[in-house]
């Protein structure tokens, strides 16, 4: 009951009306070509816990303890926010600064799933996780490219995605300097043409 509890409410978070449209991280655009974009994200705090399994299983996992966190599995007993996205990405990479879909990067068994805190949240300002497998990070500053797209997400459209934007930031002479993310904003019975996603990829500054 607890699982289809948190699944209905994230339900309500990211598919509300316009007016209380879930929040994501500022960001300020460089640039733009098409369905690609280069943008710069400032300093941000995370909650993360690191999962095992396949990417879906991973973060149906990961989700759940972050989301434990949020509705008050913690210190205080405090509900925090939701924002969009949620991040996930092969544990041990680079860390990437980012806020709303929920994100997920790369291949393996082993991945880093994160929720971003709120604007304004520091690692003073915010409760401590009850569980102990999550963490609260304070992540730099970065650059990001971008590539956005809308349908339902298949290995074979995570990697065409991927080499697109790849070629993106050859094009523009820029440099990767970290692994893929795939980010997802909506709620997973969004009909698939209203679905947005985006395969992201830090960029050396």
């Amino acid at each position: 009951m607890l699982r289809l509890f948190l699944a209905l409410l994230l339900g309500l978070i990211l598919a509300g009306n316009p007016a209380m449209a879930t929040p994501e991280p500022r960001f300020t655009v460089r640039l733009t070509e098409g369905d690609f974009s280069v943008r710069d994200y400032p300093a941000l705090v995370i909650a993360e816990v690191t999962v095992t399994g396949d990417r879906s299983s991973a973060a149906s996992q990961g989700f759940r303890l972050l989301a434990g966190y949020i509705f008050g599995g913690n210190t205080r007993k405090a509900s925090i926010a939701m924002t969009a996205p949620v991040i996930q990405e092969p544990a041990g990479h680079e860390k990437i600064a980012m806020t709303a879909p929920v994100l997920q990067s790369g291949e393996g068994r082993n991945w880093t799933v994160r929720f971003v805190m709120p604007e304004g949240s520091t690692l003073e300002n915010l409760p401590k996780p009850n569980n102990v497998r999550v963490h609260l990070h304070a992540l730099p500053q970065a650059r990001i490219a971008v590539v956005r797209f809308s349908g339902l997400v298949w290995p074979s459209t995570i990697a065409e995605k991927t080499a697109a934007l790849q070629g993106f930031i050859g094009k523009q002479h820029l440099h990767a300097a970290g692994a893929p993310s795939l980010a997802q904003y909506n709620p997973p019975w969004t009909l698939w043409f209203m679905r947005r996603n985006e395969v992201m990829i830090p960029i050396a500054q």
